[in-house]
């Protein structure tokens, strides 16, 4: 089984995933789609893809879907990405905290045995993580607490 997440990296949110059996252009330009649907009202002109170096990213078919939503891969060949680490990190915690964590493993209805059970259980995880999760890097708050302070910062007073 295979999950491809989006990251918005200001906020620490997971705005698109995708779980398949196989590794192919169509996890990630699903991930990719959920993503866009998820910021639908926001622009997503000069948004920069940072991500391995993986086939599946560099197909045509991903790299269109960066185009017609105005985003641009941070690759173009095999070895020239810019930084994925936090995508890394990323699913580090996906892993530990949802798969390889046996009291994790048991909360969240595993061990699975297919793909939907692997669904629900990353749909959970999903939102939790933005919903719950706490990180040091947003002052210990959650990444929906983060956006919403930032959207209530960036209001005019009305006066």
């Amino acid at each position: 089984m295979y999950v491809a997440f989006i990251i918005d990296v200001y906020s620490r949110r997971l705005v698109g995933w995708k779980a398949a059996r196989s590794m192919t252009a169509a996890l990630v330009t699903d991930a990719l789609n959920m993503a866009a649907w998820t910021r639908r009202n926001t622009s997503l002109d000069g948004l920069i893809c940072h991500t391995d170096a993986g086939s599946q990213y560099t197909s045509i078919a991903y790299t269109e879907r960066l185009g017609d939503v105005g985003a641009a891969p941070s690759i173009g060949t095999v070895g020239d990405s810019y930084d994925n680490a936090m995508a890394e990190s990323v699913m580090g915690l996906f892993k530990t905290e949802l798969h390889r964590n046996p009291a994790a493993l048991e909360a969240n209805g595993g061990p699975w045995k297919g793909l939907d059970d692997l669904e629900v259980a990353t749909c959970a995880w999903v939102s939790w993580f933005n919903e719950e999760r706490l990180h040091s890097e947003l002052d210990d708050m959650t990444p929906v607490e983060f956006e919403a302070s930032y959207r209530h910062k960036s209001q005019p007073d009305a006066a």
